[in-house]
């Protein structure tokens, strides 16, 4: 076995390049804050651009299938920026977990639809509750006479789907496009506006059946989305300790520098060790999953039990540290604490990865 490489290669460093460039171009602060106030929380022209501009909808779609053929690290570092920028578009969703997931069945339904999502033109979602992780229990419907009856809640960017993947009860993964007769989605309160959640209702919707095998589908879905979130939270949290130190370098208290106080530093140096330690778990978990690893389980589960709790302090102390304009809602910095509380229950609880983790590597609780 290969030792895992951390490292970002001179190709990965120019996507980020170019996928940061799109981002300052398309998807600045005010902007997001306006979208969250709309009825539209997903930006439509930035998926675009993403998809059709970059081709970043395909990238883990093989070349046969329209896609772009790359891997997990590339996938990561794309992840990484949008969780950086807080971007509110159904990416982990659609081309992570819906794509992981078709990859997994085979069927010529399901080619189909992975060339559909490759293209970005149509965004895809699994209806599993955004909380279920790799492995854990899900949700179900009832298959009967070629349609699907029943409802699903907490479903991660169910109101810009096209088409839904939904696990029966009779153990098959079925399609079901979004607008059909019998679909209702109808938006849940979500704490992170930018990846909003919903409840679909299923009454005689009809369904195309992707793999008479869903749970293989669904644990491949989950763990690629659980192992590539890590992503999303260090640029979450990169953001938010850079926004910090540069804020409180600016910012003046007793005509000195807020961020020379000791006690801050402290503060700030605890905080940039923790964030290069998710750097290398969320590494190694792309790493994992790019390479096909024994050991991708493990690396996920590591990574996740990590990254998650990290987050949410690195949003905690840039509101706190922000003083007096953390909370306003002109200030992006609360879109970050959201999303890293949001991200702290998606696709398993770091006390769930840490449970699975002890299984894995044969640690029996004492």
């Amino acid at each position: 076995m290969s030792a895992p490489d951390l490292l970002y290669s001179e190709e990965e460093e120019a996507l980020r390049a170019a996928v940061r460039d799109l981002l300052t171009d398309h998807c600045d602060a005010p902007g997001v804050i306006a979208r969250t106030e709309s009825d539209r929380p997903h930006d439509p022209e930035l998926w675009k651009a993403l998809s059709d501009g970059m081709g970043l909808a395909g990238l883990l779609v093989p070349e046969a299938q329209g896609g772009q053929g790359a891997t997990h690290r590339e996938v990561a570092v794309v992840v990484e920026e949008l969780g950086r920028a807080v971007a509110p578009v159904p990416y982990l969703t659609s081309a992570v977990v819906a794509t992981e997931a078709l990859l997994a069945c085979g069927s010529d339904e399901a080619v189909e639809l992975l060339t559909a999502l490759a293209s970005g033109r149509t965004i895809g979602a699994l209806a599993v509750a955004l909380p279920a992780g790799p492995g854990a229990p899900y949700k179900s419907v009832r298959h009967e006479g070629g349609a699907l009856h029943g409802e699903l809640t907490g479903i991660a960017d169910a109101v810009a789907a096209d088409v839904l993947l939904v696990p029966a009860e009779d153990g098959g993964l079925y399609a079901v496009d979004a607008g059909a007769d019998g679909v209702t989605v109808t938006p849940q309160v979500s704490l992170d506006l930018t990846r909003p959640v919903a409840t679909v209702t299923l009454d005689g919707a009809p369904a195309r059946l992707l793999t008479p095998d869903a749970a293989p589908a669904v644990r491949r879905a989950l763990r690629a989305g659980a192992g590539l979130l890590v992503s999303e939270q260090l640029g979450l949290a990169d953001w938010c300790l850079t926004e910090t130190v540069r804020y409180l370098k600016e910012r003046k208290q007793f005509n000195r520098p807020v961020g020379g106080f000791q006690a801050l530093k402290h503060r700030l140096a605890a905080l940039w060790q923790e964030v290069v330690g998710t750097r290398a778990a969320a590494r190694n978990a792309a790493d994992a999953l790019a390479a096909g690893s024994p050991d991708a389980d493990v690396a996920v589960a590591v990574a996740q039990a990590y990254a998650s709790p990290v987050a949410v302090h690195a949003a905690e102390e840039a509101v706190q540290l922000h003083g007096g304009i953390g909370m306003t809602w002109e200030h992006p910095v609360h879109l970050y604490l959201k999303r890293a509380k949001a991200d702290s229950i998606a696709y398993g609880t770091a006390g769930a990865h840490r449970e699975a983790l002890a299984g894995l590597v044969d640690l029996q609780a004492p």
